[in-house]
């Protein structure tokens, strides 16, 4: 029987440049060899929205933070979260975000694209349309979301960080296009992903994706869910993305055997770093 909040919400962040940069097969990168572009976040149920707010503010004022919960700031001590550099700061703190992450009634999902990987494969087809990865990687996003709130019997609502006018813009298109005309995938080679219709992109999801700035602290969640799911295609053993794992907070983990490849986190041209 279908929960009478019948919607789960999408927040989703962006994770590094969304140029697919066609020079970067020669540059020398990082020691990680993490060069990726990734839009994911997290999926709230409806009814848990209220309850995911509450724990928000019981955390920031157990460490009287006023300012954002910003990932990068916050992974590398600078900024706002400076204080972090002071050893048994960190050695306090970043357990008590682990708990409190953790405890929230949320699920991640995100798609990772490697850049090096997408114009490796891409670059003779798509030319100097390479701009296509940001589309790309955000269909397949919504897809993978929308099956998961379908399976449940619920509509699925997008939420985003807004990132800039022409960004904001590029999102808001891309789904009036699935809507119009379906994902934008070879239909050959893609069919084994079991691709939604533009139809049943129209019936699952409701509206425009909502821009939304940092001050909302469900998309403040999902930037520091999205890149332990980003730094875990390099690494698998990166502890914050097992630890999610582990607590069953990545969709991976409530999926069935059959529902798995199609809505799971989706990994693109990972193929040169096999």
């Amino acid at each position: 029987m279908p929960f009478k909040n019948n919607k789960i919400l999408l927040y989703f962040d962006d994770s590094g440049s969304r140029n697919p940069d066609k020079n970067c097969l020669s540059q020398e990168g990082r020691r990680d060899k993490m060069d990726g572009f990734a839009l994911g976040g997290i999926l709230v149920p409806e009814e848990n929205i209220g309850l995911v707010i509450g724990k928000y503010h019981a955390f920031i004022n157990e460490w009287g933070i006023d300012y954002y919960l910003h990932s990068t700031k916050i992974r590398c001590r600078q900024g706002k979260f400076a204080w972090l550099q002071k050893q048994e700061n960190a050695e306090s703190f970043y357990p008590a975000l682990e708990s409190f992450l953790l405890s929230l009634p949320v699920i991640g999902i995100a798609c990772v694209v490697h850049r090096p990987g997408y114009v490796a494969r891409y670059k003779e087809k798509y030319n100097d349309r390479l701009w296509l990865m940001c589309k790309t990687t955000f269909s397949i996003l919504v897809e993978r979301s929308a099956k998961y709130a379908d399976k449940q019997d619920r509509k699925l609502e997008i939420l985003f960080e807004s990132s800039g006018k022409y960004e904001d813009r590029d999102i808001v298109s891309y789904l009036k296009e699935l809507k119009k005309i379906g994902n934008p995938f070879n239909p050959v080679t893609s069919e084994g992903y079991r691709p939604l219709s533009a139809e049943d992109f129209s019936r699952i999801i409701l509206g425009e994706p909502q821009r939304k700035t940092k001050s909302n602290p469900l998309l403040q969640i999902a930037d520091l869910f999205l890149f332990p799911m980003v730094k875990g295609g390099y690494d698998s053993l990166y502890q914050p993305y097992r630890r999610l794992k582990e607590a069953g907070k990545i969709i991976d983990c409530v999926l069935s055997e059959n529902d798995f490849p199609y809505m799971s986190v989706k990994y693109s041209c990972f193929d040169l770093l096999a």
